[in-house]
């Protein structure tokens, strides 16, 4: 049964509900609507101009309809009269294909109907940092090995807690937050759930810290590689795949390698076949190939894969597989959009146990120290550009999550690519200014 939003609003004391939709490069999108209003909303959505955000639309496009799931809706934790919720977008009365929460749920009721129910944890990293943006916000978090560090966590305190303690009100059973292995960089974890819930608790999530940090002053920025040297924002996704019950993991086999069952393999398969292209997706600006890409940090490695290979209980490759039953995806990173990730993962990994995939051998080295030993493991896109590339040259999978979403999310991204190329910077002036 739906929930009527009307009715929760009078029972909660909600005075304006946010009605949001997020586009194809990540933007969260809104309109605060009145509680009086938001029945007729519920039945018929909030109208935004299309174009005026990042989807592949002119202005001549008729309105676009944030269809609200009531579902999904949160009370914001730090400000009670307010309630969230996460929008399909619909047009002429259809769902808008190329919108990245309607790709998911299509690939959601993909996997349901053969009998396959994805779950997926996400460890979203970020810096607080000065409310300008220049620097980290704690001048005396200088630690060469900072991960961990107690004394750094203690004197933001008041932030990560504020934090926490709305994940618990909420429900999502938080587990530990810590200190980065950045100076100035945090990771908070909840628990796991199915994809879709995982991408919309993941969306508040980024919306929350970010409020958060500005009532104390400060800003929050997931931004992949925000400091040179500094290591980079991940955002590992741990996945398991269950029966449609919801109560049989079909990816946890004991009598198997690694505890992962045969069926598992060709979904690890899957994200192995497509890794290259998955990059697009995961890594998904030019920033983000700054973190993949990048030199020895400070603290003495990057966390960040630079190859695709997989492995057991090892951090440095791009999937380990660190106990029975489910495995992490250590490729994506902090501009990830909430919901492509959870939809490219779903859309690869099926295409996997489609075409039974084999995953290839595994390694047991350190990639950081031996990396260079691996001669038949193909090196990850070394720039936006080539990651865009290899999504468009892999047809299965630009089928798999939807034709309409990948021509425009291509056309978009090189658009931003060519931005990226025409600009001027103080590194072009600094290197040729005198030649």
């Amino acid at each position: 049964m739906t929930l009527d939003l009307a009715a929760f609003a009078r029972d909660k004391g909600i005075k304006y509900f946010m009605i949001s939709y997020t586009d194809l490069f990540g933007g969260q999108r809104a309109k605060l609507v009145p509680a009086e209003a938001i029945a007729d909303m519920q039945r018929d959505g909030a109208g935004f101009a299309g174009f005026a955000t990042w989807l592949d639309l002119t202005p001549a496009h008729p309105d676009l309809f944030a269809l609200p799931d009531a579902s999904s809706v949160i009370q914001l934790p730090w400000k009670k009269d307010v309630a969230w919720v996460a929008a399909d977008c619909v047009m002429d009365d259809q769902p808008v294909e190329q919108a990245p929460r309607v790709v998911l749920k299509r690939l959601v009721a993909e996997a349901a109907k053969e009998g396959l129910r994805v779950k997926t944890g996400v460890e979203p990293e970020f810096f607080l940092i000065s409310a300008d943006g220049s620097v980290i916000s704690d001048q005396f978090d200088t630690a060469e090995k900072p991960c961990y560090d107690q004394q750094a966590v203690m004197r933001r305190y008041d932030v990560i807690a504020e934090i926490c303690d709305y994940m618990l009100e909420l429900g999502w059973k938080p587990y530990q937050n810590d200190h980065e292995d950045a100076n100035g960089q945090f990771e908070m974890n909840w628990e796991y759930d199915d994809a879709l819930q995982t991408a919309d608790k993941h969306s508040f999530f980024k919306f929350m810290v970010k409020s958060v940090a500005e009532k104390h002053g400060l800003r929050a920025t997931f931004m992949p590689k925000p400091f040179k040297g500094l290591t980079g924002n991940g955002c590992h996704a741990h996945i398991s795949v269950w029966d449609v019950g919801g109560k049989v993991n079909a990816f946890a086999d004991k009598e198997m390698p690694f505890g992962l069952s045969a069926q598992g393999k060709t979904f690890l398969g899957g994200i192995m076949k497509h890794a290259s292209a998955l990059a697009a997706i995961t890594n998904p600006t030019v920033n983000s190939y700054k973190r993949i890409n990048a030199p020895r940090t400070t603290s003495g490695a990057t966390w960040a894969p630079n190859t695709v290979t997989w492995t057991g209980n090892n951090r440095t490759h791009m999937v380990r597989v660190p106990g029975p039953g489910r495995f992490e995806l250590r490729l994506p990173d902090g501009a990830v959009n909430p919901y492509l990730l959870q939809a490219i993962i779903i859309a690869a990994g099926l295409d996997g146990v489609r075409c039974q995939a084999d995953p290839g051998r595994h390694y047991d080295i350190d990639m950081y120290a031996e990396g260079y030993l691996v001669k038949d493991a193909p090196r990850l896109p070394l720039n936006l550009l080539d990651a865009l590339r290899a999504y468009d040259a892999d047809e299965g999978l630009k089928q798999a999550i939807g034709a309409e979403f990948s021509a425009a999310y291509l056309k978009l991204k090189h658009q931003e690519w060519n931005a990226y190329c025409s600009h001027f910077t103080q590194w072009e002036r600094d290197s040729t200014l005198d030649i």
